[in-house]
């Protein structure tokens, strides 16, 4: 079940990169068993990066244990790779996907240290905002970020979030229950489309 999820994710996104024009630093590909090693060894490299803001499998068990919640339909993990070779360069999550008349998925992500701060993990998630609009039909992406976070906040206004409030204690990281601001962005925020509904809207 967890290696169709992948594979029909890893499906979608190279669909969605194939009918992309126009030159990016970055590519979007599909988390793979394959990553495993540069995916821990940058996680651990990064740690300093990542705490206390979110926390990542930084062992080979708990890479696996990561990877088995990605089963397309309600979770996927991606990679932002830099284009020229393929390195990964940052993260992306898109948990919580609920259908119907929802059309949402939550929006996780994050930048390793050797290419951070070098707006790598911006494009990716700009990309990322097309493929869930434009590939998955979603309506809608929120996106969780603890106040203290100025790097992730900057981010999101960047590529054009609103700011939709302040949910005290809502998720438990580093040990406790952290406040978090809530920023979301719907596909008509981001451009003309078109935005064909997905076949589980509802037709009224």
């Amino acid at each position: 079940m967890r290696k169709d999820g992948i594979g029909r994710t890893a499906a979608e996104v190279e669909a969605f990169m194939a009918g992309r024009t126009g030159k990016s630093r970055v590519m979007l590909r599909a988390l793979t068993a394959a990553d495993q090693d540069e995916f821990v060894r940058l996680t651990r490299d990064s740690a300093g990066l990542h705490r206390p803001w979110m926390s990542l499998p930084a062992t080979p068990a708990d890479f696996q244990a990561y990877l088995g919640r990605f089963d397309h339909d309600t979770a996927q993990g991606l990679l932002v790779c830099l284009a020229d070779t393929g390195a990964i360069a940052g993260t992306v999550f898109l948990n919580s996907i609920i259908r119907g008349r929802y059309q949402n998925a939550s929006l996780a992500y994050a930048a390793f240290s050797p290419t951070a701060g070098q707006g790598y993990l911006s494009e990716g998630v700009g990309l990322v905002l097309g493929y869930a609009f434009g590939r998955l039909r979603l309506h809608r992406l929120d996106a969780q970020i603890q106040p203290g976070n100025q790097a992730s906040l900057a981010l999101v206004r960047r590529l054009g979030f609103r700011y939709e409030g302040h949910s005290p204690d809502l998720l438990f990281i580093d040990g406790a229950w952290q406040d978090h601001e809530s920023w979301a962005i719907t596909n008509t925020m981001y451009g003309p489309g078109p935005w064909p509904p997905h076949p589980t809207l509802p037709a009224r």
